[in-house]
């Protein structure tokens, strides 16, 4: 079965360039990118791992973790790893499973056989520090990734799930956010003492909590 928002990441062990993975071991209480790609030596997944390692400092200081997986056996990761420090001026720094037996692969449907019944899709999933996995993206193999975009949605879960907010259509870090429909206007007042603009009754619109 698919992998299902809310559902408790799998746990494995795997190889990598870092050494075995025990994923749920090695997350510890972090959050965690954990995303596939079509094979190693390919163009466009080459830059993706380039602006990860570049965007480091990005997932370090929300504690999030990054880890990339390709089917290709652990000797042509480690060389691929020379490619992209060359190309990318940013060598690896986070690990790259090895799922040359497709075990990650197969447990976290990362393989569409209607797209091709070998090579991985390109695969994120975001999971938070109690293993819940908060968010599912497929890409085509021949689309790069947005980390821009996967940086968007952890600020938003973040954000979410210490206040009674929601985000809204293209929201950023620092944008005004909505105040959840379950929240009545008399536990705002508390909740939110600054004041609200309410459009609609279902849409109040509230300064970002963290930034007032």
């Amino acid at each position: 079965m698919a992998i299902q928002l809310g559902d408790t990441a799998p746990d494995f062990t795997q190889d990598s360039t870092d050494g075995p993975i025990e994923f749920h071991k090695w997350a510890g209480d972090s959050w965690v990118v954990l995303f596939s790609h079509p094979a190693d030596f390919t163009p466009v997944c080459t830059t993706e791992l380039g602006e990860v390692s570049r965007l480091k400092p990005e997932f370090d200081k929300r504690n999030v973790k990054t880890i990339g997986l390709s089917v290709d056996p652990l000797e042509d990761h480690k060389a691929w790893a020379g490619d992209i420090q060359e190309t990318q001026g940013c060598g690896l720094n986070f690990p790259l499973l090895a799922d040359h037996d497709r075990k990650v692969s197969d447990l976290y449907g990362m393989i569409h056989p209607n797209a091709n019944d070998t090579l991985t899709v390109r695969s994120v999933f975001i999971i938070d520090p109690s293993k819940k996995v908060r968010l599912t993206i497929t890409y085509p193999a021949s689309t790069g990734r947005n980390f821009d975009e996967i940086l968007r949605v952890i600020d938003s879960l973040q954000l979410t799930d210490n206040y009674k907010v929601a985000t809204p259509v293209n929201w950023t870090d620092g944008d005004d956010c909505i105040i959840v429909p379950s929240v009545t206007n008399e536990q705002a007042k508390e909740l939110f003492p600054q004041g609200w603009d309410e459009k609609k009754p279902y849409l109040r619109m509230v300064k970002q909590p963290d930034k007032s």
